[in-house]
């Protein structure tokens, strides 16, 4: 359940078209391994407010009776002028409540710390607020935490798209071993895995140019749809909304 983050953008799906595959299908993918019939279903849509993930993927979760369930919502929420955390973290608390009364173990995500984003500073104190809740919520409801706040290898340039906002492939793969490890479902590879040493640093010229074409191609659009009302996910259904084996 979620948004773009567990859609999976941008992680091409390697069958073809234009859909995603994203962390979640490649936990999915894993768990099979020791779970043979496993069926999988992700309502995950991107854009959505936390909400509307209330409104429309509680209830389809709650329906499909499953045994463990993602949960992370309330990023999109972050970004927008006004976002409250506290009130937040009632909706979500109220949302992981119901999921927890299926027997449905859930797993929660707390943020990104923002402040390698542009202007992501204007909203650290926000984000950080709203993960003291989500961690307080995981605690109280007997839910797996995978913390995201702290420096990791997550933080790494690499495993970050052009967009600044999703991650890489190479993000949602390490992404889900960092889940798995969370699960303790035994996996053959280490999303600590030291990287590469990085290639010489981008000159001052090059960095700029990188800054206007990220303007113009991500950032733009979206104030554009944020002073028209509306999101990316508008129309989008979700790519596996039913429990289907993989």
């Amino acid at each position: 359940m979620g948004d773009s983050f567990t859609e999976g953008l941008n992680d091409p799906d390697p069958s073809g078209g234009d859909g995603f595959r994203g962390w979640a299908d490649r936990l999915a993918e894993q768990l099979a391994v020791h779970r043979p019939g496993l069926r999988y279903a992700n309502l995950a849509v991107r854009g959505k407010l936390l909400h509307q993930m209330v409104a429309d993927q509680v209830p389809r979760a709650v329906e499909l009776r499953p045994d463990l369930v993602t949960f992370c919502g309330g990023g999109n929420d972050m970004l927008r002028p006004g976002a409250d955390p506290d009130a937040l973290a009632v909706m979500f608390d109220e949302a992981v409540r119901r999921l927890r009364g299926t027997g449905a173990q859930v797993v929660v995500f707390t943020g990104f710390d923002p402040s390698g984003l542009r202007s992501g500073r204007r909203i650290r104190g926000k984000a950080a607020t709203y993960n003291m809740h989500l961690r307080a919520i995981a605690d109280r409801r007997g839910c797996v935490l995978v913390d995201l706040w702290p420096r990791s290898v997550l933080y790494d340039p690499r495993a970050w798209h052009e967009d600044r906002l999703h991650l890489s492939p190479e993000g949602h793969r390490r992404l889900a071993l960092r889940v798995c490890e969370a699960l303790g479902v035994p996996v053959a590879e280490d999303w600590r895995e030291p990287w590469p040493p990085l290639e010489a640093m981008p000159d001052w010229r090059t960095m700029r140019r990188e800054d206007l074409y990220w303007a113009r191609t991500y950032f733009l659009p979206w104030v554009q749809r944020r002073i028209q009302g509306r999101s990316s996910g508008d129309g989008r259904n979700p790519k596996r909304p039913d429990l289907l084996p993989l």
